[in-house]
C-alpha cells in the first residue's frame, strides 16, 4: 500500500464515521474503558480488531513475534499491568494464529540472529510437550499444535504474575487462549482451564496471600 493512499483512506475513515455519529470523535476522546486485554501476533495478516468485530475503545491490543508473555519482557508486563490494575480489564486472551511465522521459525534449526532470544522460548514450549509434538508425523498439523501449546504456555505465563493473581482474587479476572485460523477466518477458544491451572502452578508461582 502506498503511503499517499493511507492518508486518502483516512479521511475517507473520518467521513463515514461523522456521517454514522457527528460526535463520534469527540466521544471517543472522552476516555476508554475497554473489557479486553488482547495480547495476539505482529503478523499483518491477523487484525484484533477486524477479527472480533471490535470498535475503538473496547479492546487493548499488544502485538509482538508469536503473541508471548516474557517475564523480562518490559514491554508486555508494562501492558499487562497497565491494562489489570489501572484500566480494570476483566478478561486477558492470549491469541495465537495457524501458520504462524514466528512459530514456525523457532521450528527451524538455523541461526536467526537476534531473533534467537526470542524464539528460544518458543523453543522451550517444544522441549516441554516434546512427546506429543513428536507423536504427530504430519509437519504441517505438529506445526499448528505447537501453535496451541505457545498460547496455552503464554496464558500461563499471564498467570504467573502478581497483577494477573490479584485480579483474579479481587474481582474474578479471566486468562483465555485463543487461536485464530487464517484459513476459515475461524476464532477457536482453546478452552483453558485457568482454575485448573492455577492450582497446579500456585505452589510455586503463588504471589499473593
Amino acid at each position: 500500500m502506498e503511503l499517499s493512499k493511507v492518508f486518502e483512506n483516512n479521511k475517507n475513515w473520518i467521513t463515514k464515521k461523522l456521517e454514522t455519529d457527528s460526535g463520534y470523535f469527540e466521544n471517543l476522546s472522552k476516555g476508554q474503558n475497554p473489557e479486553i486485554l488482547y495480547i495476539g501476533c505482529s503478523d499483518s495478516r491477523v487484525t484484533a480488531e477486524d477479527l472480533m468485530g471490535a470498535q475503538p475503545g473496547e479492546v487493548f491490543v499488544h502485538r509482538n513475534i508469536a503473541n508471548m508473555v516474557i517475564s523480562i519482557d518490559l514491554n508486555v508486563m508494562s501492558v499487562v499491568n497497565y491494562a489489570v490494575n489501572h484500566l480494570k480489564v476483566n478478561h486477558v486472551v492470549v491469541c495465537g494464529h495457524y501458520f504462524c511465522g514466528g512459530v514456525k521459525a523457532a521450528m527451524q534449526a538455523e541461526d536467526l540472529g537476534i531473533l534467537n532470544p526470542w524464539l528460544r522460548n518458543i523453543r522451550d514450549v517444544y522441549r516441554l510437550h516434546k512427546k506429543e509434538l513428536n507423536a504427530i508425523p504430519d509437519e504441517t498439523e505438529r506445526y499448528n499444535r505447537l501453535v496451541e501449546l505457545n498460547v496455552q504456555e503464554q496464558c500461563v505465563n499471564l498467570i504467573k504474575t502478581a497483577a494477573v493473581q490479584k485480579a483474579y482474587k479481587e474481582r474474578g479476572l479471566k486468562v483465555h487462549g485463543w487461536v485464530f485460523d487464517i484459513h476459515s477466518g475461524k476464532l477457536i477458544d482453546l478452552q483453558i482451564n485457568l482454575d485448573s491451572l492455577l492450582k497446579d502452578i500456585m505452589e510455586i508461582y503463588n504471589l499473593e496471600d
